[in-house]
């Protein structure tokens, strides 16, 4: 039994062919469109469908030629734009007449979409568009026509970029032998390959009629492509307002398609997601989330949906979890994930910072924010929280193991006692939140992303901070290995190395051999010369989300971060060498 077995289906006939139409939800709330690209059927949204259905009354139905719909005939100029603009009207005029529909498109879908929401003749008919993976093919005339009339370097670049990515857009083009693969070896093998390489995961789709939906499907390029791409029209301007959903990992469109689309769509919010190109596939949830945002802001009169800031579109809905946020670096993150949007949960052993944390959250713009308490070197604990988060707020998407504290002295100073002190908080502690969130996001198989917070003390060997430094080290080789056991399911992992930045960590830390006093004098010495070194918390926040979206494996922050961990590379000896000075504590 599929997602959709459970779907109301109609057939509606347009233009010579019927089209298989189904509908999930409550028809008296808001219609929500989803169109296909190529060379699937309706199925590739069944999960999303499934998410949506609860908030909207969901339509798919499968494009000319494709799935349970009729195919045109002549297959030759049955597929243009302005016949598939009909189908579109004629499915939106049955399924909610007198009322606009939101419209969301994938891939071919979401190229035939834009001709929707850009011609005068739909206008009133769509009150959003999502788009992902997919662009106008006005717009890409358009982005073609100028780098080629003031060609630059970059501009070739990303000519000869896109060009390599397009290879199969010219084999499509190519007569007779599209269809005789699909139908044949490519066809068969085309399930597999998805799994492979996409990382889609099995179920009900692609469905049996792929070979066929594949060979008429070659038909959208044929009749489309090379007459577009030559003859762009110049009031190619959305009517409705935009949001753009642009896969990072995705092997077919180069992210530079979309650089200058608010001339095009000026209502336009972005999005972007770490993933490859078939996301309805692989990323059903985030999809779910942002196109239930999208419909209820156009919906509510706020068609601007994304937060302001530099990663403003990047994060909306997504649920962020970060230790040790109750000051500092921790706190500084999480109010980044707010600005850009996320649901953030704060969790600190202060539960009062903690709450604090939230709270600000909330006013910046987080879509929600809880605070939890916790230790994190408390493996019960840990369980507990991770348990309550999953139940009550969902899977994390993103976790920033960021809780630590310090500890300086020499190897014989340092008591058992304090080994086990920090390597509990600093080590442990990652390691049960790795375990822990990290293997929901493995079983919901939807990707996602692992930060630990580490130091530059990790590259560079100290006689003043053996326990430290060993802590960091073995978080940074942690976060190493796990990039490489969870990459091949879409899960990142990113070391973070701040660096000497302004937080309280340096009046908080213990310095092991000394008596009460010597201590206070030497936190207030340690925390003066951070003080004064001045680099701000929000910087390594900024380097955080970057790191996330880039989908980086290990980032030195600071200056001197950066210049230690080359060393580190280059001419480690001149970094053992400097080990051995006595600091002036």
């Amino acid at each position: 039994m599929t997602v959709l077995d459970g779907a109301r289906e109609r057939w509606v006939r347009t233009g010579g062919v019927e089209l298989c139409v189904a509908e999930l939800g409550d028809p008296h709330q808001p219609t929500v469109v989803l169109v296909h690209g190529y060379p699937d059927s309706k199925e590739v949204w069944s999960e999303v469908a499934a998410r949506l259905a609860d908030r909207f009354h969901v339509v798919l139905y499968d494009v000319r030629g494709h799935g349970r719909s009729t195919a045109p005939s002549p297959l030759r100029g049955g597929f243009t734009l302005e016949k598939l603009t009909d189908d579109f009207l004629a499915v939106a005029d049955a399924v909610s007449p007198g009322r606009p529909v939101h419209l969301v498109g994938h891939d071919w879908g979401s190229v035939q979409s834009w001709e929707f929401v850009t011609v005068r003749r739909t206008e009133g008919r769509i009150a959003s568009f999502t788009s992902m993976s997919g662009p106008s093919l006005d717009h890409f005339g358009h982005w073609i026509n100028k780098r080629l009339k003031r060609p630059t370097p970059r501009r070739i670049g990303q000519l000869l970029g896109q060009g390599a990515k397009s290879w199969y857009v010219y084999l499509l083009h190519t007569p007779v032998l599209p269809e005789l693969a699909w139908r044949g070896p490519l066809g068969k093998r085309w399930p597999g390959i998805l799994r492979r390489v996409e990382k889609v995961p099995g179920g009900d789709y692609p469905t049996p009629s792929l070979p066929s939906d594949a060979a008429h499907g070659a038909w959208l390029y044929r009749d489309n492509v090379r007459p577009r791409l030559r003859r762009p029209r110049d009031d190619a301007y959305a009517h409705a307002p935009v949001q753009l959903i642009t896969p990072l990992g995705d092997a077919f469109l180069s992210e530079r398609l979309y650089d200058e689309l608010e001339l095009w769509a000026p209502r336009l919010t972005r999005r972007t997601l770490p993933a490859k190109h078939w996301v309805p596939r692989t990323r059903p949830d985030r999809l779910a989330d942002w196109i239930t945002e999208f419909v209820t802001a156009v919906d509510g009169g706020r068609p601007e949906v994304a937060a302001s800031g530099k990663h403003a579109d990047r994060f909306g809905g997504q649920l962020v979890l970060v230790t040790g946020a109750g000051n500092g670096i921790g706190r500084a993150t999480a109010f980044a994930f707010a600005e850009a949007g996320a649901r953030v949960v704060a969790v600190d052993r202060d539960a009062e910072a903690a709450a604090r944390t939230a709270e600000l959250s909330r006013l910046i713009g987080a879509r929600a924010a809880w605070a939890e308490t916790v230790d994190v070197s408390d493996e019960q604990a840990m369980e507990k929280l991770a348990e309550k988060v999953a139940a009550e707020y969902g899977v994390v998407d993103v976790l920033v193991n960021n809780a630590g504290i310090g500890m300086s002295g020499s190897f014989f100073d340092t008591t058992p006692e304090d080994w086990k002190k920090v390597l509990d908080v600093n080590l442990w502690g990652v390691i049960h939140g790795c375990r822990l969130f990290g293997r929901q996001m493995a079983e919901r198989g939807q990707g996602g992303h692992i930060v630990n917070t580490t130091s530059a003390a990790a590259f560079q060997p100290s006689r003043a901070l053996p326990a430290y430094s060993t802590s960091k080290a073995a978080v940074l080789m942690l976060s190493e290995c796990l990039r490489a056991e969870l990459a091949g399911q879409g899960i990142g992992v990113t070391a973070v190395c701040p660096g000497l930045v302004n937080t309280d960590i340096t009046s908080t830390a213990h310095f092991a051999g000394v008596d009460a006093d010597e201590e206070k004098r030497r936190q207030r010495r340690t925390a003066r010369l951070y003080g004064l070194r001045n680099y701000p918390p929000e910087k390594v926040a900024d380097a955080v989300l970057e790191a996330v979206v880039r989908n980086r494996a290990v980032v030195p922050v600071t200056p001197e971060a950066r210049g230690v961990h080359l060393m580190s590379r280059f001419v480690p000896g001149a970094l053992r060498r400097l080990a051995r000075v006595k600091p002036p504590l």
